[in-house]
């Protein structure tokens, strides 16, 4: 009598994986938060803006307050989150090509990066797209599944949030239940609360007060719509029993600092947030809930959105298909002890690039934060756009340069970028 072995007990074997990880591969859901600032949570102490269900899953989670994504560009860090590689590795560095440039020719950058879903597939995941999605058809990320099949970040995937969560619930029945289940990947990375800043009058009149400037009232409920969000995709796992057996990781592709004093009618962002090297653009909560594997609580390591990754591919006993740089945050993440990490690095991007196959000639800043000291290093750097000092301990919204207070530290950490990333 012949006997058949499962294709993930010979996964296990073959990748030296527990047995116990690979019998039951969880599932996968990236949550992913759309220009939000890493203090704009309950759980992160924000006086004003409510998300309670964000809140709940911070308390049943891993909560990592120092994450970072390395770079403030929303088409980079997402390509970062899913392959586990820096922009200048994935060379997905700016959001639009030059002018004149078709924007096809930045899609081969994706369909050859060793995204998520496309190295999850030979362990039988199925895999969905919603949301934010840069990189053209969902297919070229590798998913089983998805929304978006043309436009420039997203298009019909943009729906999810707003307008339905019909899609992610489809799914759910189609492949996380009865004879055919498989287990799966889902990316949930609705527009929220990026602008456009139209939250529904019900939230909106929440924050609205004498005082309150009318776009910051408008944000603050942008926030809690999504925290919404949310928490019905959560309430479908609820439903199905899936909770159990799910990897939940949380972050935001960037920060956003709500801008009030400019005429502009979009892209009111102030200047230390999005797109720049401040933790205002770049700082992340990540959050981390696996049932019976992660134990809540507040852990202070530094980690990176690069870690998100090989995190995944450690829960799932399956082998990077590549060399990536991050780390693997689960036993971090079940309290066995902090990492073996100092510092965490990134890199800022112009937003259209100058040249879509040389990502060091799109390249603004280099950063890099080691225990509580962070330098921001210009390209070009002069009298006009000099490197900055910031000893985030004592000044964590980076309000006090002390690059000419401490020189010794600003030639130690340049040292550890050019170890890190050495341009030509």
């Amino acid at each position: 009598m012949r006997h058949l072995v499962s294709p993930f007990v010979l996964a296990a074997l073959c990748c030296g994986c527990p047995f116990s990880a690979a019998a039951t591969p969880p599932n996968v859901v990236l949550i992913l938060s759309d220009d939000q600032a890493w203090t704009d949570f309950g759980f992160m102490g924000h006086d004003t803006i409510k998300t309670p269900r964000i809140d709940r899953l911070a308390a049943e989670s891993a909560v990592f307050p120092n994450g970072y994504v390395p770079t403030s560009l929303c088409r980079a860090s997402l390509a970062s989150i899913v392959t586990g590689l820096y922009p200048h590795q994935h060379r997905i560095t700016c959001n639009d090509p030059p002018d004149g440039v078709d924007r096809a020719k930045m899609l081969p950058l994706m369909q050859a990066a060793p995204a998520l879903p496309r190295v999850l597939a030979p362990a039988g995941y199925r895999s969905l797209q919603t949301g934010k999605w840069w990189e053209g058809r969902y297919e070229n990320g590798g998913f089983t599944d998805g929304m978006t099949t043309s436009g420039r970040h997203g298009e019909q995937g943009l729906a999810i949030g707003r307008r339905t969560m019909q899609p992610i619930a489809d799914f759910l029945d189609k492949h996380a239940s009865g004879d055919e289940r498989k287990p799966f990947f889902l990316w949930y990375a609705p527009m929220l609360p990026h602008e456009p800043h139209n939250p529904p009058p019900r939230l909106l009149a929440k924050y609205q007060s004498p005082g309150r400037h009318e776009r910051l009232a408008k944000y603050y409920a942008m926030c809690e719509w999504f925290d919404e969000t949310v928490g019905q995709l959560l309430d479908e796992l609820d439903r199905r029993k899936l909770t159990d057996n799910t990897l939940v990781i949380f972050c935001a592709d960037n920060g956003w600092i709500q801008d009030t004093t400019s005429d502009k009618r979009g892209g009111l962002f102030a200047p230390k947030s999005k797109r720049s090297p401040y933790d205002g653009g770049l700082r992340t909560p990540v959050l981390i809930r696996w049932p019976g594997h992660t134990k809540p609580g507040r852990y202070d390591d530094l980690v990176s959105t690069i870690d998100i990754a090989p995190t995944v591919l450690a829960a799932t006993g399956v082998k990077p298909t590549t060399d990536i740089p991050g780390l693997n945050l689960l036993d971090a993440a079940a309290g066995k002890g902090p990492l073996a990490r100092d510092a965490v690095f990134g890199e800022v991007y112009e937003h259209t690039a100058i040249d879509i196959d040389a990502p060091s000639k799109n390249l603004l800043y280099r950063w890099v934060r080691e225990k509580n000291w962070k330098l921001i290093q210009p390209v070009d750097e002069s009298p006009q756009n000099p490197a900055e000092l910031y000893d985030l301990a004592a000044d964590p919204h980076e309000t006090k340069n002390l690059a000419n207070q401490q020189p010794d530290k600003v030639v130690a950490l340049r040292k550890r970028l050019d170890a890190w990333w050495p341009l030509d």
